[in-house]
């Protein structure tokens, strides 16, 4: 008997708020195909892991025989989603827009699908006028509900919440309005961060019925987690920053190793979330050896973003840096200016090794840091600049600095 979608997206860790369970859980266990979709706003021309955790849910629905739409926010990119920041986004240009748009497109378009429709919020949106909009949309939304929304929330409690920001969740919300109209959409998913904007779709879409005297439809909304660590930190950040999936952004190997160096207590939902291996599978393989376990964990991923070549390659390079056989061919590479020698702390903070001196500075003093070989033990180790340096921090990282004189 074929598994239910719901309960298989359920068991693995896929589902966290939804606006109609029952109703949920009922259309995609039974038989019948949906229409769905998942917007991307294009504020960067890559994606990072959370988007593709995201497409994850997004090729699940596909693969059971669901009709799924990626939209990517062209429009909603030059407002800039307020939710969860502190700080205003920064606003970006058409012609960065633009850009970020068609590398996002051609990105997401290898984890979905042939064929898979790809939209451009722009598309329809550009052609209301302010006022249109204003008159059409924003007349449905009150803005002390808007205000309470944890959506805006932080901006709020930072005092600095815009007029413009304000004007994302309406716009976002009529997408959802647009293609149930248009293409007879009647599920969003997303990440949990966009409950907020999801809920106001659906409530969009059932207040512009009641206008039209039509009470009958529903559409619904169903997030999935964001992606957390099992201490309860945010997945996706490196020691160099997001990860990425672009390969030029951040290498195989390094994608590798950060799922390799995740803890063991990851291990088991990050098999759940990112293959398709059975759970009680799973389960047993990392009962039995965790090591092994996140040994596949980590390949499974990354052959995933970046083919089984790449992600062999980055098996076979762990192992020779791990193995004692490190040499400036196999670890990653990191380029940096340097015409004068640097303290030890400076350079390790340089080639991004580290955020912060103290951080860096505690590293060295521990022993935990050595120079093609030669272990660093004193905060006042001078480096000086030569070709390139193979420097090792820890046991299981390894970074081939280029110095460029």
């Amino acid at each position: 008997m074929a598994e239910k979608l719901f309960d298989m997206l359920q068991e693995r860790g896929f589902v966290k708020d939804m606006t109609h369970p029952e109703q949920i859980k009922e259309l995609l266990n039974s038989d019948k195909k949906i229409t769905f979709y998942l917007g991307i706003d294009p504020t960067a021309d890559s994606l990072h892991i959370g988007h593709f955790f995201a497409l994850r849910m997004f090729r699940h629905l596909q693969n059971a025989g669901h009709r799924g739409i990626l939209v990517i926010g062209g429009a909603t990119s030059m407002i800039g989603d307020p939710t969860g920041k502190s700080d205003m986004r920064k606003m970006l240009t058409s012609e960065q827009v633009e850009h970020n748009l068609n590398e996002v497109k051609a990105l997401a378009s290898h984890f979905v699908l042939p064929g898979t429709e790809i939209l451009n919020n722009a598309d329809w949106m550009n052609k209301f006028t302010y006022v249109d909009f204003m008159r059409l949309v924003c007349v449905h939304f009150n803005v002390n509900t808007m205000l309470a929304s944890e959506a805006y929330s932080r901006r709020r409690e930072n005092g600095g919440l815009t007029f413009l920001e304000m004007g994302y969740m309406p716009m976002q919300a009529f997408d959802f309005v647009h293609l149930h109209n248009e293409k007879g959409c009647v599920l969003e998913i997303g990440g949990s961060d966009q409950w907020g904007n999801i809920v106001a779709g659906t409530e969009l879409f059932r207040k512009m019925n009641i206008e039209s005297g039509n009470e009958k439809s529903e559409i619904y909304g169903l997030t999935s987690p964001l992606l957390m660590t099992a201490d309860g930190k945010k997945m996706g950040k490196t020691e160099k920053g997001t990860l990425w999936v672009a390969r030029d952004k951040t290498t195989p190997f390094d994608f590798y190793q950060y799922f390799y160096n995740t803890a063991d207590e990851n291990t088991e939902m990050l098999l759940a979330l990112f293959t398709d291996i059975p759970m009680n599978e799973i389960k047993s393989m990392c009962a039995s050896d965790i090591i092994a376990a996140k040994k596949r964990m980590a390949y499974e991923i990354t052959k995933l973003i970046h083919g089984e070549e790449l992600a062999q390659q980055a098996v076979d390079t762990a192992s020779s840096l791990f193995s004692g056989a490190a040499n400036s061919e196999n670890a990653p590479s990191f380029d940096l200016e340097m015409t004068e020698p640097m303290g030890i702390v400076d350079f390790l903070v340089a080639v991004k090794l580290f955020d912060s001196k103290s951080e860096a500075r505690r590293m060295v003093e521990q022993g935990g840091i050595q120079i093609d070989g030669t272990k660093i033990t004193s905060k006042d180790y001078i480096v000086e600049p030569t070709d390139s340096l193979l420097v090792q921090r820890g046991k299981k990282t390894f970074l081939k600095v280029n110095i460029k004189r």
